[in-house]
């Protein structure tokens, strides 16, 4: 029993749990869902449900989230496809943080020792809701990696699916849009959902380059040299050295008294 809860071997089964979702996602093929469509039978919001449910197991075995997104606007349209897609990236984000913080974290924690890891880990401690925030509507960093990666963080749960509900609705909306008007890809719903993708990337780009500085442990830059050419403010009168002020002797002053009378 002990050897089953070694943080390894915890770590070792993500792994092993991982591959075999991946296996699975390659042998039943969900992709084909865009062809066949759901039953017809089937109603609506049922099929939303199991939608995010399965788009939530897909997430967390890897699978990319924008591809989940084109099939869900294609399946369900833009407004059904918006709550299926939203609900399914929360599902699989606390899917996966789940499985992080249970099976992974205690093997991979003793390992954030560098510096960069831990200015994010400080940065997720102290400030999970606006970092994960800035993470899910800022594209960059896989959906599936940034939720390990928060996992092995001492984020909390309530700031981080807080944060991914609502920071994941823009890029969603647009991915969703994009699937829904598939079928015309010169409309312009089309073409503007595009068009915020790209402009998304781009910016993601720009504030990441722009932030690279913050990522510096607490402490790094407290000391500051004072370099040569740079004059130094107020009077810096000379000191000589302990030593030499000891071995200094003091004289007592000299006392005069000039003669009185002839």
């Amino acid at each position: 029993m002990s050897l089953l809860l070694a943080p390894w071997t915890r770590l070792s089964l993500l792994v092993v749990l991982l591959a075999a979702a991946g296996v699975c996602v390659l042998l039943f093929e969900p992709q084909r869902l865009l062809s066949e469509g759901w039953p017809p039978g089937l109603p609506v919001g049922a099929a939303v449900l199991l939608f995010a449910g399965a788009y939530g197991v897909c997430t967390a075995a890897l699978v990319p989230r924008p591809l989940l997104n084109l099939a869900s606007g294609a399946l369900f349209g833009a407004q059904f496809g918006l709550v299926a897609a939203v609900g399914g990236s929360v599902v699989g984000a606390g899917l996966s943080f789940g499985l992080g913080r249970l099976m992974g974290r205690d093997a991979l924690r003793p390992l954030i020792r560098g510096r960069w890891l831990q200015a994010a880990d400080e940065q997720l401690a102290r400030h999970g809701f606006r970092s994960m925030l800035a993470v899910r509507i800022f594209p960059g960093l896989p959906f599936a990696v940034a939720n390990y990666a928060a996992a092995m963080s001492r984020c909390g749960w309530l700031p981080f699916l807080l944060a991914t509900a609502i920071g994941v609705i823009p890029n969603t909306a647009a991915y969703v849009v994009a699937g829904a008007s598939a079928s015309s890809p010169t409309s312009p719903a089309f073409l503007a959902s595009f068009g915020f993708i790209a402009v998304s990337a781009v910016g993601a780009a720009v504030v990441a380059w722009r932030k690279r500085h913050h990522l510096v442990p607490a402490g790094g830059s407290a000391r500051r040299t004072v370099p040569e050419h740079e004059p130094r403010t107020g009077p810096q009168p000379a000191r000589q050295p302990l030593a030499i002020r000891e071995l200094t002797p003091v004289h007592p002053p000299v006392v005069t008294a000039a003669p009185h009378g002839p």
